[in-house]
């Protein structure tokens, strides 16, 4: 070949040595320069899945190579579910990861990607077939919200603090960094809301321990517990196994404004075993059961026709509440409040007022004591807690106080009867329980203390001041 051959390539000489073409001109245009680049590079859109070598990391984001013209960039917030994490801690340089394209070009011109996204995106399958198979997922505690807990499942799964165990937990906090198996209980991809439960998931894990635990649970059993959460209506005790119920009504003989003035979480307390209940799995428990029934404790230290020392605690239409004992109170009927007649409770005896009343009626069963103010003021005999006070001298051989006159010879016997109430006084008696349970239940302040003297106090032979 000639050494000027034209020729769209080099020469050769005689020798066989080439030369190369001089290049004179520009023999592409821009055009065809772009996209001779362009063929070099992947193709992107938004919203799809792309993977990547991450070549620099800063504070607030991370760039990545995927081959595109420019390096993706992925801001810190989305990089993790986890909020307010540094960037150095979810990925390392070098580290091949899969993003999601979110911006092709965002007004610097810059490719944004999100590795959160992306994630979501490869987990909703998964959890969506979980849920479907009715299965069960695991992941890391990674932050306490307002209501309960937030778990890496891929997503954000938030588990409410009412399933997170059997029963309501209080302090979430040592959850955080554990690893919590529940069940998906709702789901909704348009929300991105995923709801957990844990407690679902440990009633199936544990159903034949609390059907062998409720299987040995009798009523009338005592048992220990530990109070484990204190609500409006009652408590809840952990009774080792599993958790009942001391309904408010069953906390105490007395009458209680709310649980927490009883028990708080974490005391130990003695309970019997009203109700066991194997199909709803519920345990009716009472404290109230294990401790002495101030009822029956009256009832065996005094009786009908004795002298008590009492505060009057309510008025009521037809007469007057009179707390005699611990816990204990008795209605005064208007028509034993004075040997006069009474038209309203208030002409004879204030609330906090303290004063002595005969017992005339004690029915144990049905709860009810009918007092006298009338007949106590003709004497009769005191109850053994109340002698002492006056001092031996003042009583007879029998317990009758017969005063200090009487006990130097002086005085008439003391009066020891009592009139039973008429049918109608009985009747109104009844009328006035019914309505005062109606006005709801007094709060009992302490049972009155014994006169301190026959000086201070007035004697059950004085008659109440008109």
């Amino acid at each position: 070949m000639a050494a000027d051959d034209e020729s769209m390539f080099g020469t050769f000489d005689d020798e066989g040595n080439y030369t190369p073409r001089q290049i004179v001109a520009d023999d592409i245009s821009d055009a065809d320069l772009d996209a001779a680049y362009g063929m070099t590079f992947v193709s992107v859109e938004e919203g799809q899945m792309v993977n990547g070598t991450v070549v620099r990391i800063d504070t607030d984001e991370v760039l990545l190579d995927i081959g595109y013209k420019s390096e993706g960039v992925i801001p810190s917030r989305e990089l993790s579910i986890r909020n307010d994490v540094d960037p150095r801690e979810v990925v390392a340089m070098g580290e091949t990861i899969e993003s999601l394209v979110l911006t092709k070009e965002d007004k610097e011109g810059r490719l944004i990607l999100s590795r959160k996204r992306a994630q979501y995106e490869r987990a909703w399958g998964k959890i969506e077939q979980l849920k479907e198979e009715d299965g069960m997922v695991s992941g890391p505690v990674i932050e306490v919200v307002k209501g309960g807990l937030i778990v890496d499942i891929g997503l954000r799964g938030f588990l409410p603090a009412s399933l997170v165990e059997l029963r309501r937990v209080r302090d979430l906090q040592p959850y955080v960094g554990q690893t919590l198996e529940a069940k998906i209980i709702e789901l909704d991809k348009n929300r991105n809301n995923v709801v957990l439960s844990r407690r679902a998931w440990l009633e199936e894990t544990q159903k034949e321990q609390r059907e062998e635990f409720l299987d040995n649970l009798k009523p009338g059993e005592a048992r220990k517990g530990i109070v484990s959460s204190v609500v409006n209506f009652g408590a809840f005790v952990d009774l080792g196994g599993m958790d009942g119920l001391i309904h408010v009504s069953e906390l105490s003989w007395k009458h209680v404004d709310h649980p927490s003035s009883v028990v708080q979480v974490g005391d130990e307390v003695d309970v019997q075993v009203l109700e066991v209940d194997l199909d709803r799995e519920r345990i009716s428990l009472s404290l109230k059961a294990t401790q002495q029934d101030p009822w029956q404790q009256f009832a065996g230290a005094h009786k009908v026709g004795e002298l008590v020392y009492g505060r009057v605690t309510k008025l009521v239409p037809f007469g007057s509440f009179v707390q005699v004992g611990d816990s204990i109170e008795g209605l005064v009927h208007i028509s034993e409040m004075s040997a006069h007649h009474v038209d309203l409770p208030e002409q004879v005896v204030s609330p906090g007022e303290e004063l002595w009343v005969k017992i005339i009626d004690l029915d144990l069963q049905r709860r009810r004591i009918s007092l006298s103010i009338k007949q106590a003021a003709e004497g009769g005999v005191v109850a053994a807690e109340y002698q002492e006070h006056f001092g031996e001298h003042a009583y007879d051989d029998e317990g009758n106080y017969i005063g200090e006159a009487e006990a130097e010879g002086e005085g008439a016997e003391p009066d020891t009867s009592f009139e039973p109430l008429s049918p109608e006084a009985a009747a109104e008696i009844e009328a006035a329980y019914a309505q005062a349970d109606g006005m709801g239940a007094t709060e009992m302040a302490p049972a009155p203390e014994a006169p301190a003297a026959p000086e201070a106090a007035a004697s059950p032979e004085v008659a109440p001041a008109e």
